[in-house]
Protein backbone atom coordinates (compact mmCIF):
# COMPACT_ATOMS: atom_id res chain seq x y z
CA UNK A 1 0.00 0.00 0.00
CA UNK A 2 1.59 3.07 -1.26
CA UNK A 3 0.81 7.02 -0.21
CA UNK A 4 0.79 7.60 -4.31
CA UNK A 5 -2.32 5.61 -4.91
CA UNK A 6 -3.76 5.61 -1.82
CA UNK A 7 -7.03 7.43 -1.22
CA UNK A 8 -8.47 8.85 2.14
CA UNK A 9 -12.08 9.16 2.05
CA UNK A 10 -14.53 10.51 4.97
CA UNK A 11 -17.37 9.79 6.12
CA UNK A 12 -20.86 11.98 5.58
CA UNK A 13 -23.24 12.66 7.84
CA UNK A 14 -25.44 9.93 9.13
CA UNK A 15 -23.24 7.45 9.74
CA UNK A 16 -23.07 8.13 13.32
CA UNK A 17 -23.34 5.11 16.23
CA UNK A 18 -23.62 5.02 19.91
CA UNK A 19 -19.95 4.99 21.16
CA UNK A 20 -18.24 5.61 18.21
CA UNK A 21 -14.38 6.37 18.33
CA UNK A 22 -14.04 5.11 22.06
CA UNK A 23 -11.67 2.29 21.02
CA UNK A 24 -9.72 4.48 18.78
CA UNK A 25 -9.07 6.82 21.83
CA UNK A 26 -8.37 3.91 24.36
CA UNK A 27 -5.50 2.07 21.84
CA UNK A 28 -4.17 5.26 20.97
CA UNK A 29 -4.85 8.22 24.21
CA UNK A 30 -2.75 11.00 22.12
CA UNK A 31 -6.03 11.14 19.67
CA UNK A 32 -8.09 12.39 22.59
CA UNK A 33 -6.35 15.31 22.15
CA UNK A 34 -8.52 15.92 19.19
CA UNK A 35 -11.99 15.54 20.99
CA UNK A 36 -10.87 18.12 23.56
CA UNK A 37 -9.78 20.50 20.71
CA UNK A 38 -13.24 20.08 19.01
CA UNK A 39 -15.03 20.01 22.55
CA UNK A 40 -13.24 23.45 23.44
CA UNK A 41 -14.49 24.98 20.41
CA UNK A 42 -17.93 23.47 20.58
CA UNK A 43 -18.72 24.34 24.30
CA UNK A 44 -20.10 20.83 25.31
CA UNK A 45 -17.94 17.46 25.89
CA UNK A 46 -17.66 15.61 22.24
CA UNK A 47 -16.39 12.51 23.91
CA UNK A 48 -18.49 12.18 26.13
CA UNK A 49 -21.52 12.54 23.26
CA UNK A 50 -19.72 9.96 21.15
CA UNK A 51 -19.07 7.69 24.12
CA UNK A 52 -22.22 7.97 26.25
CA UNK A 53 -25.22 9.60 24.48
CA UNK A 54 -28.07 8.35 23.26
CA UNK A 55 -28.70 7.37 19.58
CA UNK A 56 -31.82 10.21 19.15
CA UNK A 57 -29.22 12.81 20.45
CA UNK A 58 -25.96 11.95 18.92
CA UNK A 59 -27.90 12.40 15.46
CA UNK A 60 -29.33 15.36 16.06
CA UNK A 61 -27.40 17.71 13.68
CA UNK A 62 -24.97 20.21 15.34
CA UNK A 63 -23.59 16.85 17.47
CA UNK A 64 -23.33 14.16 14.73
CA UNK A 65 -21.53 16.46 12.04
CA UNK A 66 -18.35 17.51 14.32
CA UNK A 67 -18.46 14.06 16.00
CA UNK A 68 -18.67 12.47 12.95
CA UNK A 69 -15.61 14.98 11.62
CA UNK A 70 -13.77 13.84 14.91
CA UNK A 71 -14.05 10.01 14.72
CA UNK A 72 -12.84 10.26 11.29
CA UNK A 73 -9.69 12.35 11.68
CA UNK A 74 -8.92 10.37 14.51
CA UNK A 75 -9.12 7.56 11.90
CA UNK A 76 -6.72 9.19 9.84
CA UNK A 77 -4.30 10.09 12.71
CA UNK A 78 -4.65 6.22 13.60
CA UNK A 79 -3.33 5.54 10.38
CA UNK A 80 -0.58 8.22 9.99
CA UNK A 81 0.96 6.86 13.44
CA UNK A 82 0.55 3.68 11.14
CA UNK A 83 2.87 5.04 8.84
CA UNK A 84 -0.69 4.79 6.40
CA UNK A 85 -0.86 8.36 4.50
CA UNK A 86 -2.75 9.42 1.34
CA UNK A 87 -1.67 11.10 -1.92
CA UNK A 88 -5.24 12.63 -2.38
CA UNK A 89 -8.80 12.66 -0.29
CA UNK A 90 -12.54 13.02 -0.77
CA UNK A 91 -15.56 13.33 1.51
CA UNK A 92 -19.08 12.93 1.01
CA UNK A 93 -20.46 15.77 1.66
CA UNK A 94 -19.90 16.87 5.74
CA UNK A 95 -16.98 14.33 4.95
CA UNK A 96 -15.36 17.27 3.00
CA UNK A 97 -14.38 19.19 5.96
CA UNK A 98 -12.39 16.55 7.27
CA UNK A 99 -10.92 15.88 3.98
CA UNK A 100 -9.90 20.03 4.04
CA UNK A 101 -7.94 19.31 7.39
CA UNK A 102 -6.38 16.42 6.44
CA UNK A 103 -5.66 17.95 3.10
CA UNK A 104 -3.89 21.12 5.20
CA UNK A 105 -6.50 23.49 3.49
CA UNK A 106 -7.68 24.72 6.96
CA UNK A 107 -6.10 24.29 10.63
CA UNK A 108 -7.72 21.55 12.72
CA UNK A 109 -9.45 24.09 14.42
CA UNK A 110 -10.94 26.23 12.04
CA UNK A 111 -11.68 23.07 11.01
CA UNK A 112 -14.50 22.53 13.95
CA UNK A 113 -15.13 26.72 14.29
CA UNK A 114 -16.61 25.73 9.91
CA UNK A 115 -18.59 22.58 11.26
CA UNK A 116 -19.69 24.72 14.43
CA UNK A 117 -20.89 27.11 12.30
CA UNK A 118 -22.46 25.16 9.44
CA UNK A 119 -24.00 22.17 11.83
CA UNK A 120 -25.75 25.09 13.69
CA UNK A 121 -27.13 26.67 10.47
CA UNK A 122 -28.55 23.70 9.17
CA UNK A 123 -29.95 22.91 12.51
CA UNK A 124 -31.84 26.09 12.57
CA UNK A 125 -32.88 25.61 8.54
CA UNK A 126 -33.94 22.19 9.34
CA UNK A 127 -36.03 23.43 12.11
CA UNK A 128 -37.78 26.26 9.92
CA UNK A 129 -38.03 23.97 6.41
CA UNK A 130 -39.13 20.54 6.71
CA UNK A 131 -37.93 18.34 4.26
CA UNK A 132 -37.79 14.72 3.61
CA UNK A 133 -34.53 12.35 1.58
CA UNK A 134 -34.72 8.93 0.17
CA UNK A 135 -32.32 6.43 -1.65
CA UNK A 136 -33.29 5.31 -4.97
CA UNK A 137 -31.73 2.05 -5.44
CA UNK A 138 -32.10 -0.03 -8.75
CA UNK A 139 -32.86 3.65 -11.42
CA UNK A 140 -30.65 5.23 -13.20
CA UNK A 141 -29.98 8.50 -12.80
CA UNK A 142 -31.37 9.58 -16.20
CA UNK A 143 -34.85 7.55 -15.01
CA UNK A 144 -34.72 9.31 -11.20
CA UNK A 145 -34.17 12.74 -13.16
CA UNK A 146 -36.77 12.08 -14.73
CA UNK A 147 -39.11 11.39 -12.15
CA UNK A 148 -38.36 14.29 -10.12
CA UNK A 149 -38.76 16.64 -12.62
CA UNK A 150 -42.43 15.11 -13.82
CA UNK A 151 -43.35 15.16 -9.61
CA UNK A 152 -45.64 18.04 -8.72
CA UNK A 153 -43.75 20.28 -6.07
CA UNK A 154 -39.88 20.41 -4.99
CA UNK A 155 -37.87 17.43 -5.28
CA UNK A 156 -34.56 16.56 -7.37
CA UNK A 157 -31.52 14.38 -7.21
CA UNK A 158 -28.69 15.29 -4.01
CA UNK A 159 -26.45 12.71 -3.69
CA UNK A 160 -25.27 11.07 -6.81
CA UNK A 161 -24.07 8.16 -4.45
CA UNK A 162 -23.23 4.99 -6.81
CA UNK A 163 -24.19 3.72 -10.53
CA UNK A 164 -26.94 1.96 -8.02
CA UNK A 165 -27.78 4.41 -5.54
CA UNK A 166 -28.81 8.42 -5.37
CA UNK A 167 -30.47 10.19 -3.08
CA UNK A 168 -33.43 12.40 -3.40
CA UNK A 169 -34.93 15.08 -1.30
CA UNK A 170 -36.89 17.66 -1.05
CA UNK A 171 -40.63 19.29 0.43
CA UNK A 172 -42.20 16.16 2.22
CA UNK A 173 -44.88 15.68 0.08
CA UNK A 174 -42.88 16.30 -3.13
CA UNK A 175 -40.31 13.77 -2.17
CA UNK A 176 -42.47 11.05 -0.45
CA UNK A 177 -44.48 11.00 -4.32
CA UNK A 178 -41.47 10.82 -6.49
CA UNK A 179 -40.19 7.60 -4.39
CA UNK A 180 -43.68 6.07 -4.56
CA UNK A 181 -43.32 6.72 -8.09
CA UNK A 182 -40.11 4.87 -8.46
CA UNK A 183 -41.23 2.34 -6.08
CA UNK A 184 -43.85 1.66 -8.14
CA UNK A 185 -41.31 1.34 -11.24
CA UNK A 186 -39.41 -1.34 -9.57
CA UNK A 187 -36.79 0.70 -7.45
CA UNK A 188 -36.33 0.32 -3.87
CA UNK A 189 -37.21 4.07 -1.79
CA UNK A 190 -35.51 3.64 1.34
CA UNK A 191 -36.55 7.39 3.48
CA UNK A 192 -33.64 8.35 5.51
CA UNK A 193 -33.24 9.52 8.96
CA UNK A 194 -32.41 12.98 8.39
CA UNK A 195 -33.53 16.36 9.85
CA UNK A 196 -34.54 17.65 6.52
CA UNK A 197 -33.52 17.95 2.67
CA UNK A 198 -30.67 18.61 2.52
CA UNK A 199 -28.12 19.63 -0.52
CA UNK A 200 -31.05 21.26 -1.89
CA UNK A 201 -32.53 25.17 -2.07
CA UNK A 202 -34.32 24.43 1.69
CA UNK A 203 -31.28 24.22 2.73
CA UNK A 204 -30.37 28.29 1.47
CA UNK A 205 -31.06 29.90 4.65
CA UNK A 206 -28.12 28.26 6.31
CA UNK A 207 -25.94 28.33 3.36
CA UNK A 208 -26.40 32.31 4.26
CA UNK A 209 -26.00 31.99 7.41
CA UNK A 210 -22.75 29.98 6.92
CA UNK A 211 -20.98 32.10 4.82
CA UNK A 212 -19.85 35.39 7.25
CA UNK A 213 -18.19 32.54 9.19
CA UNK A 214 -15.99 31.07 6.98
CA UNK A 215 -15.14 34.51 5.60
CA UNK A 216 -13.38 34.45 9.02
CA UNK A 217 -11.38 31.23 8.53
CA UNK A 218 -8.00 31.20 6.23
CA UNK A 219 -7.77 28.57 3.83
CA UNK A 220 -4.68 27.20 2.64
CA UNK A 221 -4.00 25.29 -1.20
CA UNK A 222 -4.03 22.05 -0.09
CA UNK A 223 -0.71 19.76 0.06
CA UNK A 224 -2.21 16.88 -1.63
CA UNK A 225 -5.13 16.15 -3.95
CA UNK A 226 -8.05 17.48 -2.76
CA UNK A 227 -11.59 16.49 -4.45
CA UNK A 228 -14.91 18.56 -4.79
CA UNK A 229 -18.16 17.45 -4.05
CA UNK A 230 -19.87 19.96 -6.27
CA UNK A 231 -17.51 19.52 -9.28
CA UNK A 232 -16.56 16.14 -9.14
CA UNK A 233 -12.63 16.55 -9.78
CA UNK A 234 -9.95 17.86 -8.38
CA UNK A 235 -9.90 20.97 -6.48
CA UNK A 236 -8.26 23.87 -8.14
CA UNK A 237 -9.45 26.91 -7.55
CA UNK A 238 -9.50 28.45 -3.53
CA UNK A 239 -9.73 31.79 -4.06
CA UNK A 240 -13.31 32.34 -2.52
CA UNK A 241 -13.93 29.11 -0.16
CA UNK A 242 -16.53 30.73 1.80
CA UNK A 243 -18.92 31.31 -1.25
CA UNK A 244 -17.83 27.50 -2.60
CA UNK A 245 -18.70 25.93 0.72
CA UNK A 246 -21.91 27.80 1.07
CA UNK A 247 -22.95 26.80 -2.29
CA UNK A 248 -21.79 23.28 -1.17
CA UNK A 249 -25.05 23.14 1.45
CA UNK A 250 -27.84 23.56 -1.08
CA UNK A 251 -25.68 21.90 -3.97
CA UNK A 252 -26.01 17.89 -5.15
CA UNK A 253 -22.74 16.13 -4.22
CA UNK A 254 -21.46 14.10 -6.60
CA UNK A 255 -19.41 11.43 -5.61
CA UNK A 256 -19.93 8.88 -8.46
CA UNK A 257 -17.99 11.57 -10.48
CA UNK A 258 -15.30 11.74 -7.77
CA UNK A 259 -14.60 8.13 -7.59
CA UNK A 260 -14.32 8.02 -11.45
CA UNK A 261 -12.19 11.14 -11.44
CA UNK A 262 -10.02 9.10 -8.99
CA UNK A 263 -10.21 5.95 -10.68
CA UNK A 264 -8.83 7.26 -13.91
CA UNK A 265 -5.99 8.88 -12.33
CA UNK A 266 -4.65 5.48 -11.03
CA UNK A 267 -5.86 5.37 -7.38
CA UNK A 268 -6.44 1.55 -6.57
CA UNK A 269 -6.79 1.63 -2.38
CA UNK A 270 -9.51 3.60 -0.89
CA UNK A 271 -9.66 3.87 2.95
CA UNK A 272 -12.60 5.30 4.52
CA UNK A 273 -12.31 7.25 7.72
CA UNK A 274 -14.78 7.42 10.22
CA UNK A 275 -17.84 5.31 11.67
CA UNK A 276 -19.64 3.17 9.68
CA UNK A 277 -18.82 1.95 5.95
CA UNK A 278 -20.90 3.89 3.70
CA UNK A 279 -18.58 5.33 1.81
CA UNK A 280 -16.61 1.80 1.37
CA UNK A 281 -19.47 0.01 0.42
CA UNK A 282 -19.92 2.80 -2.61
CA UNK A 283 -17.08 2.45 -3.88
CA UNK A 284 -17.54 -1.23 -4.01
CA UNK A 285 -20.81 -0.60 -5.83
CA UNK A 286 -18.88 1.58 -8.75
CA UNK A 287 -15.63 0.40 -9.17
CA UNK A 288 -13.49 -2.33 -9.82
CA UNK A 289 -10.45 -4.23 -9.37
CA UNK A 290 -9.23 -1.64 -6.22
CA UNK A 291 -8.84 -2.51 -2.72
CA UNK A 292 -10.83 -0.95 -0.29
CA UNK A 293 -10.77 -0.65 3.31
CA UNK A 294 -12.28 1.06 6.94
CA UNK A 295 -11.45 2.56 9.96
CA UNK A 296 -13.63 3.26 11.97
CA UNK A 297 -12.31 1.86 15.32
CA UNK A 298 -9.53 -0.42 16.89
CA UNK A 299 -10.70 -3.64 15.00
CA UNK A 300 -11.13 -2.65 11.75
CA UNK A 301 -7.43 -0.70 11.68
CA UNK A 302 -6.21 -4.06 13.20
CA UNK A 303 -7.37 -5.43 9.86
CA UNK A 304 -5.89 -2.88 7.39
CA UNK A 305 -2.64 -3.62 9.47
CA UNK A 306 -2.43 -6.95 8.82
Amino acid sequence: MTAEKTVFLFSGQGSQYAGMGVSLVEKYPELKGIFDEASEILGFDLFDKCANAPEEELGKTVISQPAIMAVSLCAAEALKLNGITASAAAGHSLGEYAAMVYTGMVSRADGFRLIKARSEAMQKAAEANKGAMYAIIGKSVEEIEKVCSETEGYVLPVNYNSSVQTVIAGEEEAAKAAADALAAMGARAVKLNVASAFHSKLMQSAADEFKPAAEKIVFSEPKIKMFSNITGKVLEDISDMPERLAKHIVSPVRFTDELAALSEMGYDTFIECGPNKVLAGLVKKTLKGVDIYNVQDAESLAKILG
